[in-house]
């Protein structure tokens, strides 16, 4: 399979990273925009927001999750000002369209649709809403649609939100081959992961040490609790289970975490036959 290279443009337009940003990618007709929810009624005259599009709004929830909505336009500014008047959560809002008349309303909501399944099936933020209709589209539209959504799926992550995009899409690995790493004790954890380019995942299913040794950190403590209150970790059989897969910011914090002590990484992942990670890395 041959992988491409991108250009992306960035454009700040009143010269700061707090104000207006587009983004576009070379031989591409649509063209993206992230602006700041108190920034919206300053820039809504643009013609960027005078046509259809597709849009995510981006906060945080009462748990101080991510939180973010998935909707569609025929008039982006109209609908922008309708949220801001009905809905408190969002800071900031990214939106897309097309630079010609490409987008129509079938168009757009068929986006919406779509965009709306990879937020639920990548689970990174917290997706309160009703499902978006489908419209019935040609195959040829539809491929053509595609292509726009994986265009908007890359500048989504450029503009500093992967909400679009999965733990496994993080994982270096070529098309026949994943490294997998466990984490064990003699007390019965065992925790399945690989390293991402996000830091380490850990997947659905590993048992974690209930018991905190006094040298487990702070941090990684109320990382747990936080993780047991979201039900990302429920009990069973005396040891703490993954109830989805899970990154952490390092190997070594994904090691203390399972085994609830203060872990090296590097040291602790190993592969099946016992081939410990620092020597995958070097």
């Amino acid at each position: 399979m041959n992988i491409f290279g991108k250009t992306i443009r960035l454009f700040l337009v009143d010269g700061t990273p707090n104000g207006l940003t587009t983004a576009e990618l070379s031989n591409w007709t649509g063209i993206g925009i992230k602006v700041p929810r108190i920034k919206v009624r300053e820039y809504n005259n643009r013609p960027e927001f005078r046509k259809p599009g597709v849009y995510i709004l981006i906060g945080k929830g009462d748990n101080n999750e991510d939180v973010a909505y998935i909707g569609e336009a025929e008039v982006i500014a109209d609908r922008l000002a309708h949220h801001i008047a009905n809905r408190d959560f969002w800071n900031e809002v990214l939106f897309f369209g097309s630079k010609d008349q490409y987008l129509n309303k079938a168009g757009v909501k068929y986006l919406e649709n779509r965009l709306y399944e990879l937020a639920i099936n990548a689970g990174r933020y917290s997706i309160n809403q009703n499902i978006p209709t489908r419209p019935e589209l040609s195959e040829a539209e539809q491929a053509e649609l595609e292509e726009f959504l994986s265009n908007i799926k890359i500048l989504t992550a450029t503009l500093g939100h992967k909400i679009f995009e999965s733990l496994d899409e993080t994982i270096d690995q070529d098309e026949t081959n994943q490294l997998i790493l466990f984490c064990k004790n003699g007390a019965g954890a065992c925790g399945k992961g690989s390293p991402s380019t996000e830091g380490f995942i850990v997947y659905k299913d590993s048992l974690l040490m209930m018991t905190e040794q006094p040298s487990l950190s702070d941090g990684i403590v109320s990382e747990r609790r936080k993780m047991l209150s979201e039900g990302i970790i429920e009990i069973e059989n005396g040891f703490y289970k993954l109830t989805k897969d899970y990154i952490f910011t390092s190997s070594s914090r994904a090691a203390a975490a399972t085994l609830a002590r203060s872990a090296s990484g590097p040291l602790e992942w190993k592969t099946e036959e016992g081939i410990q990670l620092k020597y995958l890395e070097i």
